[in-house]
C-alpha cells in the first residue's frame, strides 16, 4: 500500500485552558458564528472523505464536551489529555492505535482553537505532506521582525527563509510518536509536531497555508474569525 493510500486520522489536543485568552471559560469552547470553537475545528477535520477517525484528548473535569455535536460522531474518540501540548497529542495518539489505526498510517495534528482551516488547504496538505518526513501549513514572514528587551526593540531580525507554522500538521503515525517519546525522554517539551519530528532528523514539507487559519490566541481575534467562519456558513467561503 502506497503512503498516499494509508488510513488518515487526526488528533486534536483540547485539554488546555488558554491562559493567554483570558475569559470565564477555555478557549476551545467560545462560541463563534453560532457554534463552539472546538466544534468547528473537529468538523472540519471529519468533513474529509477519507478521515478514518479523530482523538480529542479533553481535560479530566471538562464538562463542555458531551454538548457538541461532534462529540456523538461515531468517528470521534475521547481520551484523557495532558499537562503539556505534547502530552495531549501523545495521548490521542495512543487512543487511535487502540481504535486500529496501524503505525504505518498518516496522522493530522490540529489545533483545538484553530476552527477556521479550509478543505482545500487540508487537502493542499494532504497531497503535497513528504511520505516519510510529514509536512505542516505554514506561511512566509510578511512582518519585520523586532528583537526586544524590557519592551525595547534591540534590532531586527532577517525575516529570509522564516514561516510560521501553522496546523494541521500531518506525519506517519508511528514516526511522531517516537519523535515525540523521544523529546520527553530527553527532557524537551516541543512546542509543535515539526519540532518533535525535526529533532529526529525529519524536514517536514512547508506547505501554504491560509492567512484566515488562525488561532484563537487572544480577544482580539475573535472579530476576524467570526467573520471568516460566518462566511463560509453563508457558502461564499469553502
Amino acid at each position: 500500500m502506497t503512503y498516499r493510500a494509508r488510513p488518515l486520522w487526526a488528533a486534536v489536543p483540547a485539554a488546555g485552558r488558554g491562559s493567554r485568552y483570558g475569559g470565564g471559560r477555555p478557549k476551545q469552547y467560545e462560541r463563534l458564528a453560532g457554534r463552539a470553537v472546538l466544534d468547528w475545528s473537529v468538523s472540519a477535520l471529519l468533513g474529509l472523505d477519507e478521515i478514518a477517525g479523530v482523538a480529542v484528548a479533553l481535560a479530566d473535569d471538562d464538562a463542555d464536551w458531551a454538548t457538541l455535536a461532534v462529540a456523538s460522531d461515531p468517528r470521534v474518540y475521547r481520551c484523557r489529555g495532558g499537562r503539556e501540548r505534547s502530552d495531549s497529542v501523545r495521548a490521542a495518539l495512543e487512543a487511535l492505535l487502540a481504535a486500529g489505526a496501524s503505525p504505518h498510517d498518516r496522522v493530522l495534528v490540529h489545533d483545538a482553537a484553530r476552527p477556521a482551516v479550509s478543505t482545500a488547504a487540508l487537502q493542499r496538505l494532504i497531497q503535497q505532506a513528504d511520505p516519510r518526513d510529514g509536512g505542516l501549513l505554514a506561511l512566509p514572514v510578511a512582518d519585520t521582525l523586532k528583537r526586544g528587551e524590557a519592551g525595547y526593540s534591540t534590532g531586527t531580525v532577517d525575516r529570509s527563509g522564516l514561516w510560521a507554522a501553522q496546523t494541521p500538521q500531518l506525519f506517519p503515525l508511528g514516526a511522531l510518536r517516537t519523535a515525540l517519546e523521544a523529546a520527553v525522554a530527553e527532557g524537551v517539551v516541543p512546542t509543535d509536531e515539526a519540532s518533535a519530528m525535526e529533532r529526529t532528523g525529519a524536514h517536514p514539507a512547508l506547505v501554504p497555508g491560509e492567512p484566515g487559519n488562525i488561532k484563537l490566541t487572544r480577544t482580539a481575534d475573535r472579530e476576524l474569525l467570526a467573520a471568516v467562519l460566518a462566511a463560509r456558513q453563508e457558502g461564499r467561503e469553502t
